[in-house]
């Protein structure tokens, strides 16, 4: 199984958190390719409740963070290794990050799927062309 895995880091903890990661087995692409990332720069926001222990803001107060988005892939048999290392490199006491399953046929055999709509059918016309 592939999986795509997403987390959010702050802007200042990007290297750490990727260098580590790819290190325990995620951004693996093909026999050919490692450390496969990619990510895009926003605004995060939290407010620390009564109990947590921010690394950044305070107990109560709307926390606006820059941070950064980062993306990759990891095997299935690689993940608890990956998100371990994710943990242990991340500064937040609750790191936030999305793990899904990817088409795996898709990946094995570099094709994919694009949706496309025919001219003029709107959503009844959705399809799926092989890329």
């Amino acid at each position: 199984m592939i999986i795509k895995l997403i987390v959010f880091i702050p802007l200042s903890y990007l290297e750490k958190v990727r260098a580590a990661i790819c290190a325990a087995g995620a951004g693996k692409i093909g026999g050919k390719y490692d450390s496969c990332t990619f990510y895009s720069v926003g605004t995060g926001t939290f407010r620390p409740l009564k109990g947590a222990k921010p690394h950044i803001g305070k107990i109560g107060k709307l926390a606006r963070v820059k941070e950064v988005r980062l993306e990759t892939i990891v095997a299935g048999k690689d993940l608890k290794k990956v998100m371990a290392a994710l943990k242990k490199a991340h500064p937040y006491e609750e790191p936030a990050f999305d793990v899904y399953p990817l088409w795996e046929k898709a990946m094995k055999a570099h094709e994919g799927l694009r949706t496309c709509l025919p001219a003029g059918r709107g959503k009844k016309g959705l399809g799926q062309k092989r890329l």
